[in-house]
């Protein structure tokens, strides 16, 4: 392959490599699999160079060694952070905060990954963060995205990617997972994917009425009695959203459930996510790839530790559709002198995390099933 030739392969492969980090690695990896199992071999690292024998003198042609492919190190088990984040870019100084917290924990083997949400009010011990000025302190897992993004000396321009390694921090000490990359998505770029998709098609587990949007999608006006006129409600069923209705749609919590019933709508719509972008075929159609890519522009933000996310596509490309398992964890409101201060895990739920860091997490969820989420 001529070097020419193998440029476009290679921005083809890097776009849909994106395309993974927003869309959970998971399915994305599969895609790059097929991917590359159409392309063909890759470009030759070297040229076979004649070498003389040292027992006749005649040249002989030594093959080249290939060079390993992207990713060949990583033997799981690997833990990504996806985030969720409310960025109210038309505000000069806002401060990105997380409204979507999801650890997905691939296991050894690379067949196999659980998919959790930690609730955004999770009452959690953030660690000092000196770049940001945070002393650190006791309080909701949401702000360690705020408080890890203040940049000193200039309070316009909070740093969403400084907010995400103090709330990696977070989380990796919450639940003793290392986490080897990971992924934040604005709002905006929720809706910019989904609709590069063509919408997406969901069961809609429960009656949910939006506070934000009415049903032509315009913003309820807000008064300061709360949000007022005619709302948008997304009946039970299969449904088919496009993308400002499926942000709309995974972002309600004053619903029955409250937020662990948006946390498992959020993971219901990234698994329908997962199956439309294998339905769609994207590995036959280099051109959406691109499209999918440039649509995001910057409203995504990859951190992968030193690594590629390219290679995490390589690494992740023999798990299956189906490998992917939502699990739910329950929990209870903290309250301090009859006051709401957040949320806290139940025993069982933090059982999981435990459970999952020793490689048990299968034969724990065969002995509670009510923790896997359905669709």
């Amino acid at each position: 392959m001529t070097q020419d030739a193998a440029r476009p392969r290679r921005r083809w492969l890097l776009g849909l490599a994106a395309l993974v980090a927003v869309a959970l690695v998971a399915a994305g990896a599969v895609v790059a699999t097929r991917l590359v199992s159409r392309s063909g071999p890759g470009p030759v690292a070297a040229s076979a160079t004649p070498t003389p024998s040292l027992t006749t003198g005649a040249p002989v042609t030594s093959s080249p060694t290939p060079p390993p492919p992207p990713g060949a190190g990583l033997k799981g088990p690997l833990n990504f952070l996806i985030v969720g984040v409310d960025t109210r870019v038309t505000v000069p100084g806002w401060e990105p905060h997380a409204d979507a917290v999801m650890v997905m924990r691939v296991e050894a083997g690379l067949k196999r990954a659980y998919l959790f949400s930690l609730p955004r009010d999770l009452v959690v011990d953030i660690p000092a963060f000196p770049k940001s000025g945070y002393p650190g302190g006791r309080t909701k897992l949401t702000h360690a995205m705020s408080y890890g993004s203040r940049v000193p000396g200039d309070k316009l321009h909070p740093s969403t990617a400084q907010g995400y390694e103090l709330l990696r921090t977070t989380v990796s000490r919450y639940t003793g997972l290392r986490i080897d990359a990971g992924a934040v998505l604005t709002f905006f770029g929720f809706d910019r994917l989904v609709d590069a998709l063509g919408g997406v098609d969901l069961y809609i587990d429960q009656r949910v009425a939006s506070i934000h949007r009415r049903p032509d999608g315009q913003y309820r006006p807000h008064t300061a009695s709360g949000y007022v006129g005619p709302q948008m409600v997304y009946e039970k069923g299969k449904r088919h959203l496009n993308g400002w209705q499926a942000r709309d749609y995974a972002r309600q919590r004053y619903i029955a459930g409250g937020d662990y019933a948006r946390q498992r709508h959020q993971q219901q719509l990234i698994r329908a996510l997962v199956r439309k972008i294998l339905d769609q075929g994207l590995a036959r159609d280099p051109d959406q790839v691109q499209q999918v890519v440039r649509t995001l522009g910057r409203t995504m933000v990859f951190v992968g530790g030193g690594r590629r996310v390219i290679d995490f596509a390589y690494a992740l490309g023999g798990m299956p559709a189906d490998g992917l398992v939502l699990v739910g964890l329950p929990g209870d409101g903290v309250r301090t002198g009859g006051a709401y201060r957040g949320e806290q895990l139940r025993p069982i739920g933090r059982q999981f995390i435990s459970e999952l860091r020793a490689g048990r997490a299968d034969a724990f969820l065969t002995a509670h099933p009510t923790l896997r989420v359905k669709t």
